[in-house]
Protein backbone atom coordinates (compact mmCIF):
# COMPACT_ATOMS: atom_id res chain seq x y z
CA UNK A 1 0.00 0.00 0.00
CA UNK A 2 2.93 2.50 0.23
CA UNK A 3 4.65 1.58 -2.69
CA UNK A 4 3.15 4.26 -5.15
CA UNK A 5 4.61 4.83 -8.87
CA UNK A 6 4.31 8.70 -8.36
CA UNK A 7 5.10 8.90 -4.61
CA UNK A 8 6.82 12.03 -3.67
CA UNK A 9 5.85 14.12 -6.97
CA UNK A 10 3.90 17.02 -6.14
CA UNK A 11 0.87 18.17 -8.46
CA UNK A 12 -0.56 22.15 -7.66
CA UNK A 13 -3.71 21.68 -9.27
CA UNK A 14 -5.51 24.78 -11.00
CA UNK A 15 -8.59 22.87 -12.82
CA UNK A 16 -12.06 22.47 -12.06
CA UNK A 17 -15.24 20.87 -13.52
CA UNK A 18 -13.97 17.56 -15.68
CA UNK A 19 -10.75 17.40 -18.22
CA UNK A 20 -8.25 18.80 -15.49
CA UNK A 21 -9.95 17.12 -12.05
CA UNK A 22 -9.80 14.07 -14.31
CA UNK A 23 -6.52 14.35 -15.28
CA UNK A 24 -5.58 14.99 -11.69
CA UNK A 25 -7.25 12.46 -10.02
CA UNK A 26 -5.36 9.92 -12.03
CA UNK A 27 -2.19 11.17 -11.12
CA UNK A 28 -3.42 11.46 -7.39
CA UNK A 29 -4.21 7.80 -7.81
CA UNK A 30 -1.02 6.43 -8.54
CA UNK A 31 0.84 8.21 -5.35
CA UNK A 32 1.11 12.42 -6.78
CA UNK A 33 0.99 14.20 -4.09
CA UNK A 34 -2.28 16.55 -5.57
CA UNK A 35 -2.86 19.62 -3.97
CA UNK A 36 -6.25 21.24 -5.30
CA UNK A 37 -6.23 24.70 -5.62
CA UNK A 38 -9.81 26.70 -5.27
CA UNK A 39 -11.07 29.74 -5.50
CA UNK A 40 -12.98 30.95 -2.75
CA UNK A 41 -16.61 29.56 -3.77
CA UNK A 42 -14.49 25.97 -4.41
CA UNK A 43 -14.92 23.94 -7.70
CA UNK A 44 -17.95 24.36 -9.42
CA UNK A 45 -18.68 20.60 -9.53
CA UNK A 46 -19.03 21.36 -5.43
CA UNK A 47 -22.41 22.71 -6.15
CA UNK A 48 -23.47 20.66 -9.04
CA UNK A 49 -26.36 18.30 -8.93
CA UNK A 50 -27.60 19.16 -5.92
CA UNK A 51 -26.08 18.78 -2.64
CA UNK A 52 -25.54 15.37 -1.50
CA UNK A 53 -27.45 13.62 1.58
CA UNK A 54 -25.12 14.81 3.88
CA UNK A 55 -24.87 18.31 2.55
CA UNK A 56 -21.04 18.87 1.90
CA UNK A 57 -20.68 18.82 -1.73
CA UNK A 58 -22.25 17.71 -5.05
CA UNK A 59 -21.78 13.85 -6.47
CA UNK A 60 -20.00 15.28 -9.39
CA UNK A 61 -17.42 16.47 -7.24
CA UNK A 62 -16.62 13.53 -5.52
CA UNK A 63 -16.03 11.55 -8.74
CA UNK A 64 -13.45 13.53 -10.03
CA UNK A 65 -11.76 14.77 -6.79
CA UNK A 66 -10.64 11.83 -4.43
CA UNK A 67 -7.38 11.42 -3.16
CA UNK A 68 -5.90 15.34 -3.65
CA UNK A 69 -5.89 17.90 -0.65
CA UNK A 70 -7.61 21.15 -0.86
CA UNK A 71 -6.52 24.73 -0.04
CA UNK A 72 -8.39 28.11 -1.00
CA UNK A 73 -6.28 30.89 -3.24
CA UNK A 74 -7.63 33.64 -4.16
CA UNK A 75 -5.14 34.23 -7.20
CA UNK A 76 -7.01 37.84 -8.01
CA UNK A 77 -5.26 38.68 -4.62
CA UNK A 78 -1.58 39.56 -4.16
CA UNK A 79 -1.63 37.24 -1.00
CA UNK A 80 -3.12 34.41 -2.87
CA UNK A 81 -0.54 34.79 -5.66
CA UNK A 82 2.01 34.89 -3.25
CA UNK A 83 1.01 32.00 -1.43
CA UNK A 84 1.03 30.12 -4.98
CA UNK A 85 3.99 31.23 -5.73
CA UNK A 86 5.64 30.04 -3.16
CA UNK A 87 4.31 26.30 -3.50
CA UNK A 88 5.66 26.30 -6.93
CA UNK A 89 9.04 25.86 -5.95
CA UNK A 90 8.73 22.98 -4.16
CA UNK A 91 6.42 21.74 -7.14
CA UNK A 92 6.87 18.63 -10.02
CA UNK A 93 3.34 19.65 -11.74
CA UNK A 94 0.98 22.31 -12.68
CA UNK A 95 -1.96 21.44 -14.37
CA UNK A 96 -4.51 24.46 -15.21
CA UNK A 97 -7.49 24.42 -17.64
CA UNK A 98 -8.19 28.21 -17.75
CA UNK A 99 -8.81 29.71 -21.26
CA UNK A 100 -5.60 30.84 -23.26
CA UNK A 101 -4.40 34.13 -21.77
CA UNK A 102 -6.24 33.71 -18.40
CA UNK A 103 -2.95 32.73 -16.55
CA UNK A 104 -0.88 35.68 -18.04
CA UNK A 105 -3.36 37.87 -16.35
CA UNK A 106 -3.58 36.04 -12.74
CA UNK A 107 0.48 36.29 -13.23
CA UNK A 108 0.55 32.55 -13.10
CA UNK A 109 1.59 31.41 -16.35
CA UNK A 110 4.38 29.15 -17.75
CA UNK A 111 7.10 31.53 -17.89
CA UNK A 112 6.42 33.11 -14.66
CA UNK A 113 6.76 29.98 -12.88
CA UNK A 114 9.64 28.75 -15.18
CA UNK A 115 11.36 31.70 -13.87
CA UNK A 116 10.92 30.42 -9.80
CA UNK A 117 11.19 26.83 -10.60
CA UNK A 118 13.05 26.31 -14.10
CA UNK A 119 12.35 22.42 -13.87
CA UNK A 120 8.67 22.84 -13.24
CA UNK A 121 6.46 20.95 -15.68
CA UNK A 122 3.57 22.81 -16.75
CA UNK A 123 0.27 21.53 -18.45
CA UNK A 124 -2.48 23.14 -19.87
CA UNK A 125 -5.97 21.81 -20.99
CA UNK A 126 -8.13 24.15 -22.98
CA UNK A 127 -11.33 23.97 -25.52
CA UNK A 128 -9.56 24.27 -28.75
CA UNK A 129 -5.69 24.30 -27.71
CA UNK A 130 -3.32 27.56 -27.24
CA UNK A 131 -3.08 28.81 -30.53
CA UNK A 132 -5.21 28.71 -34.07
CA UNK A 133 -8.54 30.30 -35.22
CA UNK A 134 -10.73 28.63 -31.94
CA UNK A 135 -8.60 29.23 -29.26
CA UNK A 136 -10.42 31.95 -27.75
CA UNK A 137 -13.94 29.70 -28.00
CA UNK A 138 -15.22 28.34 -24.89
CA UNK A 139 -14.09 24.91 -24.32
CA UNK A 140 -17.45 22.21 -23.69
CA UNK A 141 -17.25 18.47 -24.52
CA UNK A 142 -20.71 19.02 -26.55
CA UNK A 143 -19.18 21.80 -29.11
CA UNK A 144 -16.05 19.88 -29.39
CA UNK A 145 -17.55 16.49 -29.89
CA UNK A 146 -19.69 18.39 -32.79
CA UNK A 147 -16.71 20.45 -34.42
CA UNK A 148 -14.41 17.04 -34.75
CA UNK A 149 -16.93 15.26 -36.43
CA UNK A 150 -17.93 13.06 -33.70
CA UNK A 151 -21.76 13.92 -33.57
CA UNK A 152 -21.93 13.28 -37.93
CA UNK A 153 -21.07 9.82 -37.40
CA UNK A 154 -22.95 9.09 -34.12
CA UNK A 155 -26.43 7.46 -33.77
CA UNK A 156 -28.79 6.26 -36.96
CA UNK A 157 -28.33 6.73 -40.67
CA UNK A 158 -30.24 9.70 -41.69
CA UNK A 159 -30.97 10.54 -37.98
CA UNK A 160 -30.22 14.01 -36.42
CA UNK A 161 -26.47 14.04 -35.12
CA UNK A 162 -26.06 12.50 -31.44
CA UNK A 163 -23.18 13.11 -29.06
CA UNK A 164 -21.21 10.35 -27.60
CA UNK A 165 -23.11 8.95 -24.19
CA UNK A 166 -19.96 9.61 -22.16
CA UNK A 167 -18.08 12.81 -22.48
CA UNK A 168 -15.26 11.60 -24.57
CA UNK A 169 -13.84 14.85 -25.62
CA UNK A 170 -13.69 15.92 -21.37
CA UNK A 171 -12.15 12.75 -20.27
CA UNK A 172 -9.84 12.12 -23.66
CA UNK A 173 -8.04 15.59 -23.23
CA UNK A 174 -7.34 14.54 -19.39
CA UNK A 175 -6.05 11.06 -20.63
CA UNK A 176 -3.66 12.64 -23.42
CA UNK A 177 -2.63 15.20 -20.47
CA UNK A 178 -1.86 12.61 -18.00
CA UNK A 179 0.49 10.62 -20.27
CA UNK A 180 2.19 14.09 -21.44
CA UNK A 181 2.96 14.59 -17.94
CA UNK A 182 4.27 11.55 -17.55
CA UNK A 183 6.62 12.00 -20.61
CA UNK A 184 7.98 15.07 -19.36
CA UNK A 185 8.44 13.76 -16.48
CA UNK A 186 10.53 10.77 -17.58
CA UNK A 187 12.55 14.02 -19.61
CA UNK A 188 12.77 15.81 -16.43
CA UNK A 189 14.72 12.78 -14.80
CA UNK A 190 17.48 12.55 -17.97
CA UNK A 191 18.30 16.22 -18.90
CA UNK A 192 16.46 18.34 -15.42
CA UNK A 193 14.35 20.39 -17.58
CA UNK A 194 10.91 21.06 -17.03
CA UNK A 195 8.93 22.43 -20.12
CA UNK A 196 5.57 22.75 -21.23
CA UNK A 197 2.79 20.57 -22.95
CA UNK A 198 -0.67 21.04 -23.52
CA UNK A 199 -3.58 19.63 -24.99
CA UNK A 200 -7.44 20.61 -25.49
CA UNK A 201 -11.16 18.85 -25.85
CA UNK A 202 -10.95 19.17 -29.64
CA UNK A 203 -7.29 17.60 -30.09
CA UNK A 204 -8.56 14.44 -27.88
CA UNK A 205 -11.77 14.02 -29.40
CA UNK A 206 -10.49 14.21 -33.17
CA UNK A 207 -7.11 12.17 -32.49
CA UNK A 208 -9.94 9.53 -31.13
CA UNK A 209 -11.66 9.30 -35.07
CA UNK A 210 -9.06 6.81 -36.47
CA UNK A 211 -10.93 4.73 -38.43
CA UNK A 212 -13.16 8.29 -40.01
CA UNK A 213 -9.88 9.62 -40.95
CA UNK A 214 -8.93 6.83 -42.46
CA UNK A 215 -11.81 6.15 -44.27
CA UNK A 216 -12.14 10.00 -45.86
CA UNK A 217 -8.29 9.72 -46.89
CA UNK A 218 -8.47 6.11 -48.17
CA UNK A 219 -11.79 6.45 -50.39
CA UNK A 220 -12.66 10.60 -50.36
CA UNK A 221 -15.84 9.68 -49.17
CA UNK A 222 -17.37 11.82 -45.83
CA UNK A 223 -18.33 8.77 -42.96
CA UNK A 224 -21.60 8.61 -42.34
CA UNK A 225 -23.59 7.62 -38.82
CA UNK A 226 -23.89 4.40 -38.90
CA UNK A 227 -25.86 3.43 -35.74
CA UNK A 228 -23.79 0.83 -33.74
CA UNK A 229 -22.45 -1.41 -36.62
CA UNK A 230 -18.85 -1.45 -37.69
CA UNK A 231 -18.05 1.14 -40.95
CA UNK A 232 -15.84 -1.96 -42.43
CA UNK A 233 -17.46 -5.56 -41.05
CA UNK A 234 -20.55 -6.87 -40.70
CA UNK A 235 -22.07 -8.27 -38.31
CA UNK A 236 -20.87 -6.52 -35.91
CA UNK A 237 -23.78 -4.13 -34.22
CA UNK A 238 -26.58 -4.55 -31.82
CA UNK A 239 -29.19 -6.72 -32.41
CA UNK A 240 -33.22 -6.66 -31.00
CA UNK A 241 -33.74 -10.08 -29.34
CA UNK A 242 -37.32 -11.59 -27.64
CA UNK A 243 -36.65 -9.52 -24.60
CA UNK A 244 -33.97 -7.07 -25.11
CA UNK A 245 -30.50 -6.12 -27.17
CA UNK A 246 -27.38 -7.88 -27.42
CA UNK A 247 -24.05 -7.41 -29.33
CA UNK A 248 -22.59 -9.41 -32.22
CA UNK A 249 -18.89 -9.37 -33.55
CA UNK A 250 -18.61 -11.96 -36.32
CA UNK A 251 -16.06 -9.23 -38.01
CA UNK A 252 -14.11 -11.82 -40.19
CA UNK A 253 -14.93 -14.75 -42.52
CA UNK A 254 -14.27 -17.69 -39.55
CA UNK A 255 -16.41 -16.08 -37.12
CA UNK A 256 -19.31 -15.33 -40.15
CA UNK A 257 -19.41 -19.11 -40.20
CA UNK A 258 -19.74 -19.61 -36.40
CA UNK A 259 -22.80 -17.45 -35.91
CA UNK A 260 -24.78 -18.89 -38.83
CA UNK A 261 -23.87 -22.24 -37.19
CA UNK A 262 -24.81 -20.51 -34.02
CA UNK A 263 -27.82 -19.32 -35.53
CA UNK A 264 -29.16 -22.79 -37.01
CA UNK A 265 -28.71 -21.49 -40.79
CA UNK A 266 -26.01 -22.31 -42.27
CA UNK A 267 -27.89 -21.43 -45.66
CA UNK A 268 -26.91 -18.27 -44.89
CA UNK A 269 -23.37 -19.31 -45.70
CA UNK A 270 -23.83 -20.16 -48.96
CA UNK A 271 -26.04 -17.08 -49.61
CA UNK A 272 -24.24 -14.90 -52.70
CA UNK A 273 -25.60 -11.71 -50.71
CA UNK A 274 -23.67 -12.61 -47.92
CA UNK A 275 -20.36 -14.42 -49.06
CA UNK A 276 -17.83 -12.13 -48.24
CA UNK A 277 -17.36 -9.28 -45.63
CA UNK A 278 -17.72 -6.34 -48.70
CA UNK A 279 -20.98 -8.49 -49.35
CA UNK A 280 -22.59 -8.39 -46.28
CA UNK A 281 -20.78 -4.78 -46.21
CA UNK A 282 -23.02 -3.81 -49.03
CA UNK A 283 -26.65 -6.08 -47.84
CA UNK A 284 -26.44 -5.00 -44.17
CA UNK A 285 -29.57 -3.65 -43.57
CA UNK A 286 -30.91 -7.07 -44.83
CA UNK A 287 -28.68 -9.23 -42.98
CA UNK A 288 -29.54 -7.30 -39.67
CA UNK A 289 -33.42 -7.98 -40.46
CA UNK A 290 -32.42 -11.61 -41.33
CA UNK A 291 -30.02 -11.91 -37.95
CA UNK A 292 -32.97 -10.42 -35.62
CA UNK A 293 -36.29 -12.26 -37.00
CA UNK A 294 -34.00 -15.30 -35.84
CA UNK A 295 -32.96 -14.01 -32.78
CA UNK A 296 -36.69 -13.17 -31.82
CA UNK A 297 -37.29 -16.95 -30.89
CA UNK A 298 -35.06 -16.36 -27.23
CA UNK A 299 -34.13 -14.26 -24.87
CA UNK A 300 -31.03 -12.24 -24.61
CA UNK A 301 -28.92 -14.42 -22.23
CA UNK A 302 -29.99 -17.45 -23.79
CA UNK A 303 -28.56 -16.01 -26.66
CA UNK A 304 -25.43 -14.77 -25.25
CA UNK A 305 -25.05 -17.99 -23.79
CA UNK A 306 -25.66 -20.19 -26.94
CA UNK A 307 -23.56 -17.57 -29.11
CA UNK A 308 -20.47 -17.55 -26.77
CA UNK A 309 -20.72 -21.39 -26.66
CA UNK A 310 -20.55 -21.21 -30.38
CA UNK A 311 -17.11 -19.32 -30.36
CA UNK A 312 -18.78 -15.94 -31.50
CA UNK A 313 -18.41 -12.80 -29.37
CA UNK A 314 -21.44 -11.36 -28.07
CA UNK A 315 -22.42 -9.69 -25.00
CA UNK A 316 -25.96 -8.29 -23.88
CA UNK A 317 -26.59 -4.11 -23.61
CA UNK A 318 -27.06 -3.50 -20.17
CA UNK A 319 -28.18 -0.33 -17.92
CA UNK A 320 -25.78 1.04 -15.63
CA UNK A 321 -28.16 -0.66 -12.69
CA UNK A 322 -26.99 -3.97 -14.30
CA UNK A 323 -23.34 -2.67 -15.00
CA UNK A 324 -22.47 -1.18 -11.60
CA UNK A 325 -23.75 -4.77 -9.62
CA UNK A 326 -22.42 -7.10 -11.97
CA UNK A 327 -20.81 -9.96 -10.49
CA UNK A 328 -17.24 -9.06 -13.07
CA UNK A 329 -17.50 -5.30 -12.43
CA UNK A 330 -17.55 -6.64 -8.88
CA UNK A 331 -14.53 -9.03 -9.34
CA UNK A 332 -12.68 -6.33 -11.38
CA UNK A 333 -12.90 -4.01 -8.60
CA UNK A 334 -14.35 -1.10 -10.67
CA UNK A 335 -16.57 0.48 -7.75
CA UNK A 336 -15.56 1.44 -4.20
CA UNK A 337 -16.60 2.94 -1.57
CA UNK A 338 -14.75 5.86 0.18
CA UNK A 339 -15.12 6.93 3.83
CA UNK A 340 -16.03 10.46 4.23
CA UNK A 341 -16.07 13.17 7.28
CA UNK A 342 -19.78 14.57 6.59
CA UNK A 343 -21.44 11.78 4.00
CA UNK A 344 -19.89 8.63 5.63
CA UNK A 345 -19.05 7.04 2.46
CA UNK A 346 -19.20 7.72 -1.01
CA UNK A 347 -19.21 5.68 -3.80
CA UNK A 348 -17.09 6.11 -6.70
CA UNK A 349 -15.35 4.04 -9.61
CA UNK A 350 -12.39 1.85 -9.11
CA UNK A 351 -8.87 2.18 -11.12
CA UNK A 352 -8.63 1.06 -14.76
CA UNK A 353 -5.04 -0.10 -14.66
CA UNK A 354 -3.88 -2.76 -12.09
CA UNK A 355 -0.44 -2.89 -11.05
CA UNK A 356 1.25 -5.83 -10.05
CA UNK A 357 3.96 -3.61 -8.08
CA UNK A 358 2.57 0.07 -7.42
CA UNK A 359 -1.02 -0.44 -7.57
CA UNK A 360 -3.03 2.39 -7.20
CA UNK A 361 -5.04 2.84 -3.79
CA UNK A 362 -7.55 5.59 -2.00
CA UNK A 363 -5.83 7.19 0.78
CA UNK A 364 -7.70 10.29 0.77
CA UNK A 365 -11.59 11.09 0.24
CA UNK A 366 -12.71 13.91 -1.59
CA UNK A 367 -11.50 16.96 0.43
CA UNK A 368 -13.40 19.58 1.63
CA UNK A 369 -13.32 23.07 0.50
CA UNK A 370 -10.06 24.38 2.64
CA UNK A 371 -9.67 21.09 4.43
CA UNK A 372 -5.56 21.27 3.75
CA UNK A 373 -5.51 24.96 4.36
CA UNK A 374 -2.71 24.94 7.40
CA UNK A 375 -1.36 21.56 6.59
CA UNK A 376 -0.13 22.30 3.03
CA UNK A 377 1.02 26.29 3.17
CA UNK A 378 2.80 25.16 6.57
CA UNK A 379 4.57 22.37 5.03
CA UNK A 380 7.22 21.75 2.05
CA UNK A 381 7.05 19.37 -0.04
CA UNK A 382 9.22 16.22 0.09
CA UNK A 383 12.60 16.67 -1.71
CA UNK A 384 12.63 14.00 -4.95
CA UNK A 385 15.36 11.37 -4.73
CA UNK A 386 18.14 12.05 -7.36
CA UNK A 387 18.62 9.87 -10.37
CA UNK A 388 16.15 8.17 -12.03
CA UNK A 389 12.22 8.17 -11.56
CA UNK A 390 10.64 8.41 -8.08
Amino acid sequence: MNNRALEGIRVLDLTQVMAGPFCTMLLADLGADVVKIEPPAGDQTRHSWGRSGGGSDGPAFFALNRNKRSIVLDLRSEEGKADFLKLVADADVVVENYRPGVTERLGVDYETLRAINPGIIYASISGFGQDGPYAQRPGYDLIAQGMTGLMSITGMPDGPPVKAGVPVADLGSGLFCVYGILAAYVHKQRTGEGQRLETSLYDAALSFTVWEATEYWASGQVPQATGSSHRMSAPYQAFRTRDGWITIGANNQRLWGFLCAALERPDLEDDARFASNPDRMRNKAELAELIESVLANDDTEAWVAKLLDGGVPAGPIRSYGEVLDDPHTRARKLTQSIPHPVEGEVKTLGFAVKFSETPAVTRRHPPLLGEHQNEVLGERAPQQASGGVV
